[in-house]
Formats: structure tokens, C-alpha cells, sequence
């Protein structure tokens, strides 16, 4: 089995269990559509049809509110610039994927970093720039899907003047998403 898949158990209504493999692929092809939704005026998320009234429906649909989780201001650690995360998902066991919105203000970047098991970023608005380490500043717009592969050291944030913002979705190993280091200097940002 690829070692980007891991099983996850489906319960039915017949209290029978399935099992069903959920792989890199369709985790994307999945938040495509959270990519859409994230990229529409909030108004439309606030439907009838999607305004359930209770966190929790018979045991199986757990529904994180808009609201519910608050907003954060990105550590220093981890940025430069002005940044603001917003937390979207994270999934409990068997799965170790989770998901945040991250927007960055013009100038803001992440600091040189590593993810065991990959990011997956979907650009949603705005205009930015993803770099992997030895390779060249390489520019992104909304729509635009960027995989890094496990390991590889890289950086994103907004270009100079405009600021951007994407969902980043990784995979825990053994409890740890991400692997920061050292900021990502003026020079390299500007090149």
C-alpha cells in the first residue's frame, strides 16, 4: 500500500463496517470543493440546507462552525510579517491529516521548513510566492494547487505587494506535522 494511504472505517446505517482507502488523491479531490466554498461570500455557506443546528447528528457528522474556532496570529517562530491562521480541520484517528487557512499580508512568509509526510496549499486569494530549496521563487494565484514532497525544505507567503491567502493541509508523523528553521532572509524573498 502507498504510504500516503491509510484506511478509514465507515459506518453504515446497518451497524455494518466498511473499509475504505483514503489516499493523497482524494483528500485533494475533496477540498477542491472546501476550496470553492472557502473562495464564496460568506453568505452562501449560511444556506438553509447547509445550517444544521446541531454540532453533533446521530453520532456520525461532527460540523466545526464558522466562528467556533478563533483566529490566531501567526507566531513569530514561524512567520515574518503579519499572518493570520485560521484553523479548518483536523481529523482524529485512524486519519493525521489537518487543514488550515492561512492568510498572509504583502511582504509576510513562513520561515524555512520541512514536512515529514508533505503540504498539500490551495491558493484562494491573492497572489503569492512558494519556493523549495536550490529552485527558483516561483509565483502562485488562487486556484493553483502546490504540493512539496515529504523532506523538502521550502517557504510560501504574499508577494512584495499583495497578500495572499491559501489552505495548507499536511500529515502528522508520529505527532509532528512540520519541521521549522532558520527565516527566510530579504534577499532570498526578493529574488
Amino acid at each position: 500500500m502507498d504510504r500516503s494511504a491509510v484506511s478509514l472505517r465507515v459506518r453504515t446505517g446497518h451497524a455494518a463496517e466498511a473499509r475504505r482507502e483514503v489516499t493523497r488523491r482524494s483528500i485533494l479531490s475533496s477540498t477542491a470543493g472546501l476550496a470553492l466554498l472557502a473562495s464564496t461570500p460568506s453568505g452562501f455557506a449560511q444556506t438553509p440546507a447547509l445550517n444544521l443546528s446541531s454540532n453533533r447528528r446521530n453520532g456520525t457528522v461532527d460540523i466545526k462552525r464558522n466562528g467556533s474556532r478563533p483566529s490566531g496570529k501567526g507566531p513569530e517562530a514561524w512567520f515574518t510579517g503579519a499572518v493570520r491562521v485560521d484553523p479548518v480541520f483536523q481529523a482524529g484517528e485512524p486519519l493525521r491529516v489537518s487543514g488550515g487557512q492561512v492568510t498572509f499580508e504583502p511582504g509576510a512568509r513562513t520561515m524555512w521548513h520541512t514536512h515529514p509526510l508533505g503540504q498539500t496549499l490551495i491558493v484562494t486569494s491573492g497572489l503569492g510566492w512558494v519556493q523549495s530549496e536550490g529552485g527558483p521563487v516561483e509565483e502562485i494565484r488562487p486556484g493553483d494547487v502546490v504540493w512539496f514532497p515529504p523532506g523538502e525544505k521550502h517557504w510560501h507567503g504574499a508577494t512584495a505587494t499583495t497578500a495572499m491567502t491559501h489552505i495548507a493541509i499536511t500529515e502528522s508523523l508520529n505527532g509532528k506535522n512540520v519541521d521549522w528553521m532558520e527565516k527566510v532572509s530579504d534577499e532570498q524573498y526578493r529574488k
